[in-house]
């Protein structure tokens, strides 16, 4: 029977094909593990994904979390499936062996979460918060810091959150509210609020490690005076032990449209004047120590939407072979039984759009993962042009990812037709879940604004002539094969105009045209998001017909399968951009120039 969660033939294909992650084992750090260790680890998260995670999918949704008497109450699967993921060792997937870690690969873990989040992304959100909260303290916190704090949330004891926006800011951190003190002994104290906190109050462990995001009095407007703390819900005693309460409450809970299961909430920080906090490294650096753990979670993010959009479509693809409705239009017959409505073609138009904007997502998730590998690997020397390349994408994998998975979600609920309209069916609840990853890590407007006001541009334009050389290389592989010539072609005619509408954007800004250039961010993420994946599908079509060709496959159908995908996505998909391109071009920016008071 086919997993609900993911097509494993199909992740296999990535992973030691594609994307050949077997090689990380030559590394030093990755030494002791193998393909064996790799998939006996992806086994183990399917299998507690499917046996703990999934059961109670439904039912969290239905039960979103309560607040009674000052406390968030959930019900108790969620719990006890947060404890099997510990248990088995998830929390410390990414930890060294020397700290009782699994010293996993950054991709493998991401393959691992993508199951987690398919099963059930509002209870995965607990442990994978922590983790990433525990992986900011690796890179920024004191070993003081790491001993209290860190080492208890990679042992599941303490969870963490982090604490940015505020109900007057939301996005705009140059504008939060949130102070903080220095006392004498050189902690601090805090006073603000938080909004849209998620997995900010619950009881499922001994303590939850807030980092918070707050301005020392007297420091700079702006961003450039923000710092960074950790706020724990209980102060620790000499031993590190949780003692007394610290002053940071639960103001309310947020009603989401989905994923109800992880809770969101409204907290306030020193209405006593007692909030208790410790800064992390240095003043004013708390945005850039946050981003740290912002571009994981934004990749995350991306995986997260993937996941849902898999689900949906795995669902709909299996509804599509067993509901029988209609006949062919030349089927002269009306007696004859009704066909599986896959055999319609518009329905084989959905379902093939879902495959190929959710399999596409999945491989740019899974290339900017082993990204992150590769960046700690690397000698200095290299690791400029990696990090540079994986800022570049993580907004793409972010944004493009959490845009079309969604758009695939709609269109399994279509497939259902009034079925998927209906809670019986798992359809609708993927669109809802997934409907919060264009929203949070920062909205898909400002991944936009960031991916043409910062990332193409930075350092002379360093990531997008990185991303252009390995375009580059994959199109020179390709072109091997003459069934790849024409999409080998588009794909190298497709950046030569992505670099420029770049470039003429780029002359923009430099002259002050700023507003009007970046008015266009969201036409750049198109173009350029589309052409990224359209180079994933080119990766895959050329390492399918590779397999074809070498004699080596036994399964051809899944090769054909891939080759034929790939080239859909550059007849159906990629041409989408043409309007993208024209409005850069052209300059047409018409919602810029329209007046405020005209709407």
């Amino acid at each position: 029977m086919q997993s609900p969660l993911i097509d494993r033939r199909l992740l296999d294909f990535l992973l030691y094909e594609v994307l050949k992650v077997e090689s990380l084992c030559e590394s030093e750090r990755f030494a002791e593990h193998s393909r064996a260790t790799f998939d006996a680890t992806i086994e183990l998260a399917h299998r507690l994904a499917v046996d703990k995670f999934l059961p109670h999918n439904r039912k969290s949704d239905a039960n979103e979390p309560q607040m009674v008497d000052g406390k968030v109450v959930l019900i108790p699967e969620i719990g006890e499936a947060v404890a099997a993921y510990n248990e088995a060792g998830f929390s410390t997937a990414l930890e060294d062996f020397e700290r009782g870690g699994m010293q996993l690969p950054f991709v493998i873990a991401s393959a691992c979460d993508l199951l987690f989040a398919g099963a059930n992304p509002g209870t995965v959100a607990y442990p994978s918060l922590a983790r990433a909260a525990a992986n900011l303290l690796r890179a920024h916190g004191s070993e003081a810091q790491q001993r209290r704090y860190m080492d208890p949330i990679v042992q599941g004891r303490f969870f963490g959150t982090m604490c940015l926006s505020e109900p007057q800011a939301g996005s705009s951190l140059g504008d939060i509210r949130t102070t903080a003190v220095v006392m004498p002994d050189g902690s601090y104290r805090l006073r603000g609020a938080k909004m849209w906190i998620s997995a900010g109050d619950h009881e499922l462990g001994d303590n939850i490690v807030h980092l918070v995001l707050a301005r020392i009095e007297g420091a700079p407007a702006g961003v450039r005076g923000i710092s960074l703390f950790i706020v724990p819900r209980w102060r620790l005693d000499a031993s590190g032990n949780p003692s007394e309460r610290n002053d940071v409450r639960l103001a309310g809970l947020n009603h989401k449209l989905g994923q109800r299961g992880s809770v969101n909430t409204f907290l306030k920080f020193g209405e006593q004047d007692d909030c208790f906090g410790e800064l992390i490294g240095q003043p004013n650096q708390g945005l850039a120590y946050m981003f740290h753990m912002m571009n994981e979670e934004r990749i995350a993010v991306g995986m997260g939407a993937i996941a849902n959009g898999l689900v949906g479509y795995l669902y709909s693809l299996q509804y599509a072979k067993e509901r029988r409705q209609g006949r062919h239009p030349d089927q002269k017959d009306a007696s004859s039984p009704p066909v599986p409505i896959i055999e319609h073609a518009d329905v084989r138009r959905m379902l093939l759009r879902q495959k190929l904007l959710v399999e596409g997502a999945l491989a740019l998730g899974l290339y900017a993962s082993q990204l992150v590998d590769a960046e700690h690997l690397a000698e200095i020397d290299a690791r400029r042009e990696i990090n540079a390349l994986l800022e570049l994408l993580t907004p793409i994998v972010k944004s493009w990812s959490s845009q079309y998975c969604l758009d695939a979600n709609d269109l399994a609920i279509q497939i259902l037709g009034g079925y998927g309209y209906t809670r019986e069916y798992p359809v609708e609840q993927c669109w809802r879940d997934n409907r919060i990853n264009p929203i949070h890590e920062g909205t898909n407007g400002i991944q936009a604004l960031d991916l043409l006001g910062r990332k193409v541009m930075m350092h002379d334009g360093i990531a997008l002539k990185v991303l252009l050389a390995k375009v580059h290389t994959s199109v020179a592989k390709a072109e091997v094969h003459a069934s790849l010539h024409d999409v080998s072609a588009a794909l190298r005619a497709h950046f030569e105009r992505v670099v420029g509408v770049v470039r003429q954007l780029g002359a923009r800004m430099a002259s002050g045209d700023i507003r009007p250039a970046l008015a266009h961010a969201q036409h750049v993420m198109h173009v350029l998001g589309h052409g990224v994946i359209a180079w994933m599908w080119l990766d895959m079509a050329h390492r399918a017909t590779h397999g074809l060709e070498s004699g080596a496959a036994t399964d051809h159908g899944f090769y054909e399968a891939r080759v034929a995908a790939a080239k859909a996505f550059f007849a159906t998909e990629l041409p989408s951009t043409e309007q993208a391109f024209r409005a850069i071009e052209s300059d047409e920016c018409a919602a810029y120039h329209f007046q405020a008071a005209w709407f």
